[in-house]
C-alpha cells in the first residue's frame, strides 16, 4: 500500500516517516526555487554552483557531477553550457584528454554561489531548536537511511563515514582509522573530503 495513504500511515511507522521526509524535501525544493529565481537560474544550476564552490578539482568534471546529482551527463552538460554562457564558470581542458575539462567558478559565479549557499538557513534554524539528543538521533538515523539507499543503488556518490574504507563500528563506537580517533555520532561526516570508498568484498 502507498505510504501516502493516511490509512497506511495509521499502522505503519515507516509510511509516516516517508511522508515526513517528503514534507522536508518539499521545503528544500521551495527554498531552492526561490533562490534560483533571484538569479534567473534553474535549481540544479544553483546546486552545481554551490558544489563547485566547496569541492576539489577532481570532483569538478561533468562525469563526476552527473554521478553526484544522479543525473545524465547530457543533463549536467546542458546546465554547464548555460552557466558558461552566463560567464559564471570557466573551463580548463584536460591536457591528456581533449574531450574532458575541469569546471571552475568565475568571480561572478563565486559571488552567486556564496550568496546561494545559505538558502537552507530556515531549515537549519528549525533543526537547532531541537535538543542535542534529538539532533544526534536524527543524524544517526538519516545516515543509516542514506547508506542503505546507496547500498541498494538508489543513490550513487556518497562521501559519508559509514561507507568509507577508514570507518569501523565496534562495540557500539564509531572509529576512523585515518584520524585514529573514536568519534561521537555528531562528529560523523556526511560529506568528507578525505573519504575513501569501500571496495567490493
Amino acid at each position: 500500500m502507498s505510504a501516502f495513504n493516511p490509512k497506511t500511515q495509521d499502522h505503519k511507522l515507516a509510511s509516516k516517516m516517508i511522508v515526513a521526509l517528503e514534507r522536508i524535501s518539499e521545503t528544500f525544493r521551495v527554498l531552492l526555487w526561490e533562490e534560483a529565481k533571484k538569479h534567473q537560474l534553474s535549481p540544479i544550476q544553483i546546486q552545481l554552483l554551490i558544489f563547485l564552490l566547496y569541492h576539489p578539482k577532481e570532483q569538478r568534471k561533468v562525469s563526476y557531477l552527473a554521478k553526484e546529482f544522479n543525473m545524465t551527463k547530457a543533463t549536467v552538460s546542458d546546465s554547464i553550457r548555460v552557466l558558461f554562457k552566463k560567464e559564471l564558470i570557466t573551463k580548463e581542458k584536460d591536457p591528456n584528454d581533449t574531450r574532458s575539462y575541469t569546471i571552475d567558478l568565475s568571480p561572478s559565479g563565486t559571488a552567486i554561489a556564496q550568496q546561494c549557499s545559505v538558502f537552507t538557513n530556515p531549515i537549519e534554524k528549525s533543526i537547532q531548536q531541537l535538543s542535542n539528543d534529538q539532533q544526534d538521533l536524527i543524524l544517526d538515523g538519516l545516515m543509516h537511511l542514506i547508506n542503505g539507499l546507496n547500498s541498494d543503488g538508489v543513490i550513487t556518490v556518497q562521501r559519508m563515514c559509514r561507507n568509507c574504507a577508514q570507518y569501523r563500528y565496534t562495540e557500539g563506537k564509531h572509529y576512523c582509522s585515518l584520524l585514529e580517533l573514536y568519534l561521537k555520532t555528531t562528529e560523523l561526516r556526511v560529506d568528507c573530503p578525505e573519504h575513501s570508498p569501500k571496495t567490493a568484498s
